[in-house]
């Protein structure tokens, strides 16, 4: 398996490895698949929101935004591990891919998959208040 690539290429995030800390909504494996998250309206209001989001947790910093993809890194607090966390925004679709990943080690502790379940009901959340607005 090739070492897993930053960024989208065909549509895509970078696979899930083997090992148990990644969780992707492109993941292949069940217990690493999570659900795409709705567009808010259109892709700008989509994109302030996610960003809206990252921002408002810890130790997180944007790295790349483009028209279509935004990736932040996550450090942990103890250990300072670095994990990267990518968006990739599916305007044909109208969906919010991403992917949760650590960049080092075996098992995460499930860390990823908690972040990102907080992540997207913080997101939906938000987006609800921007539809009855």
């Amino acid at each position: 398996m090739s070492k897993p690539y930053i960024g989208v290429k065909n549509g895509r995030l970078s696979d899930c490895p083997k090992s148990p800390n990644c969780v992707s909504t492109q993941a292949e494996q069940e217990e690493k698949k999570m659900t795409a998250l709705a567009f808010s309206k259109d892709l700008e209001t989509t994109k302030s929101v996610i960003k809206e989001v990252l921002s408002e947790m810890e130790r997180t910093a944007v790295e790349t935004e483009n028209e279509n993809y935004i990736h932040a890194v996550v450090e942990s607090k103890w250990m300072k591990f670095k994990d990267d966390v990518e968006f990739y925004f599916d305007q044909e679709e109208e969906v919010v891919h991403f992917r949760s990943a650590s960049r080092v080690g075996y098992s995460d502790f499930g860390v990823n998959k908690k972040r990102m379940k907080d992540f997207s009901e913080h997101y939906e959340s938000m987006r609800r208040e921007i539809h009855d607005v």
